[in-house]
């Protein structure tokens, strides 16, 4: 489209525009109202009903674990059990009023940011659709969201305690602290949130100003010149929307900083025990204080560096700690990206904006996995190395290892080969799309998840692996352990080199370790159940012939019209 140029035009298309956003925020503002209620019941009562109810399930089954865990010393231990009450009561009350103000802010803003989404929608009546969009959508969601935390609650959270009552592998040292430390971890961490908590509030207070005007200033720089996310004509009243709620989210920043900074403060403590040194957990309590300070100037593109002092609270400092400014695995292009003058945009806030905008986004890349174990799990089943007794076990006992960990572990290392025997730099998930450390979306859980994949792919590919190799590979990362190297060896694998084979097996054990890491994910398991219906209408429709699920010898051939046994007696399919 046509960007306006000099003072009067854009004063003009900036006149011109009020009318047309006023009417879509007032329609949005009257969606809310009436769908906030309803969002807020079923979020509230939903989430109320199944936190309540498993709470005395969560609090005995959390004590006997941390008690039962063999990974965690005695001291800490007893620790950890003394302190255990005041999180497990105050869990209730944190879900309960998290959820009403979830409600309340999904109900109401749902509807609002769809308002303005039909007007961009490519559809031949947005009339309509701006009446419509976001009504029966949102609450459909507010069921999803109930859905996927009963999930965390039933499922993640015992996934997780399963986790620390496992015995210890051979050789790993149990995690403790010593008893005479204690005392000092404690003192120093009391005067760090006494200190720190307070200044750090208060450093935010300061910038938030700072954060409001520079975030509107960018803002309407877009949408006067029709720059960055707002160049399209269907952007601009998304446009007036981030103006209007840019307060809200300068307020949840703060919001966020004031309850950082208690955990901030709490570290201290950890600092006390590391470095064995009150002196170092004293300096350490300056120095977050810096810390932050420059973060927050860096976020907001203010000068770099801090005014406040930043003492050495370490004996060997490194260049970057977990408090200090995260680093992103493109971090570094990025900045060499930036000093090119070439390609440097009008404002700087456009080329953030821009830069988002390029990246994919963490449900993309959700939803290949997902396509990716659909597609290649019909081939498995096919090819019989998922049967229909898998999909049995999964649905009738909740033994889904294979389904839920193998296959999904299939997918990813197919994707693995992929990319290490092409030039590319990245992964290569589909024929369309190339996920590089440019366009990772800007997510840290996903980060956590997919950096390490990069680290595997160039593994792979310095191994050179072989045709008959990657076979092999594939069918052992679902049909063997990979624990050590002597289990390889009644399975065929080409190559006899001890230490390769290791490579490969720690390579898939991560693999596997990553995938059961994002198996406890709550959308994970709702996405899951769905994958697994389609695998199981797959083995109707194929005719795959299972065992009962009772474990019994009668035979059921599964066909498109229902269930046939060898008497010829049909049951209608359900």
């Amino acid at each position: 489209m046509e960007v306006p140029i000099g003072f009067v035009a854009k004063c003009w298309s900036f006149i011109s525009f009020l009318p047309f956003f006023f009417s879509l925020f007032i329609l949005g503002f009257l969606k809310g109202l009436i769908i906030c209620p309803i969002a807020v019941t079923i979020i509230a009562i939903g989430n109320s009903a199944v936190v309540i109810g498993l709470w005395p399930a969560h609090f005995l089954w959390t004590y006997y674990c941390v008690a039962k865990s063999k990974r965690v010393g005695w001291v800490l231990k007893s620790l950890v059990l003394v302190s255990l009450p005041f999180p497990l009561i105050l869990w209730p009350v944190m879900a309960i009023v998290g959820s009403i103000v979830g409600g309340v802010g999904y109900g109401f803003f749902a509807p609002l940011i769809a308002t303005f989404e039909a007007v961009g929608a490519n559809v031949t009546d947005k009339a309509y659709h701006c009446f419509i969009d976001g009504c029966f959508s949102t609450i459909e969601s507010s069921c999803t969201v109930v859905r996927d935390f009963t999930d965390f609650c039933f499922h993640s959270y015992f996934s997780y305690m399963d986790e620390l009552s496992k015995d210890v592998n051979e050789g790993e040292k149990p995690i403790d602290i010593e008893l005479w430390r204690v005392p000092g971890c404690l003192l120093v961490s009391s005067i760090a949130v006494l200190v720190d908590v307070p200044l750090i509030t208060a450093v935010a207070l300061w910038k938030s100003p700072y954060m409001l005007f520079r975030g509107w200033k960018r803002l309407l720089e877009d949408l006067v010149g029709r720059e960055g996310p707002f160049l399209e004509t269907v952007c601009v009243p998304f446009a007036g929307l981030a103006i209007l709620l840019w307060p809200l989210a300068v307020l949840g920043a703060f919001m966020a900083a004031l309850f950082s900074s208690f955990f901030l403060g709490l570290y201290a403590g950890v600092v006390v025990h590391q470095e064995e040194s009150l002196q170092m957990g004293l300096a350490y309590i300056v120095a977050v204080i810096s810390l932050f300070d420059e973060y927050a100037n860096d976020l907001l593109s203010l000068s770099e560096g801090s005014c406040f002092p930043r003492p050495q609270y370490r004996r060997r400092m490194k260049p970057s700690t977990g408090l200090e400014k995260g680093r992103s695995l493109d971090s570094q292009d990025e900045r060499e990206g930036s000093r090119s003058r070439s390609s440097k945009l009008v404002s700087e806030g456009s080329r953030t904006l821009k830069q988002a905008i390029q990246r994919y986004t963490p449900m993309q890349v959700w939803d290949w996995l997902f396509k990716s174990c659909e597609v290649n799990g019909k081939l498995l089943l096919g090819e019989g190395l998922i049967s229909v007794e898998d999909i049995q076990d999964c649905m009738v006992k909740g033994d889904c290892k294979k389904l839920c960990i193998e296959l999904p572990s299939w997918c990813i290392l197919q994707c693995l080969l992929t990319s290490a025997k092409s030039d590319s730099s990245g992964l290569i998930i589909s024929e369309e799309m190339e996920l590089t450390r440019f366009n990772l979306p800007r997510d840290k859980v996903f980060e956590w998840f997919i950096g390490p994949l990069f680290t595997m792919k160039e593994q792979i590919k310095g191994l050179q692996l072989q045709e008959g190799e990657e076979s092999c590979l594939r069918k052992l990362v679902l049909a063997c352990n990979n624990d050590r190297p002597e289990d390889w060896d009644n399975t065929g694998f080409p190559s006899t080199d001890k230490v390769r084979r290791a490579q490969l097996q720690a390579v898939l054990r991560r693999l596997q370790g990553i995938v059961g890491s994002m198996s406890r994910l709550p959308t994970f398991r709702r996405r899951f159940r769905n994958l697994v219906k389609v695998l199981y209408v797959e083995a109707i429709q194929t005719g795959i012939p299972a065992k009962h699920p009772n474990g019994s010898s009668r035979i059921h051939l599964f066909n498109r019209g229902g269930r046939r046994d060898r008497n010829g007696a049909q049951d209608d399919m359900v």
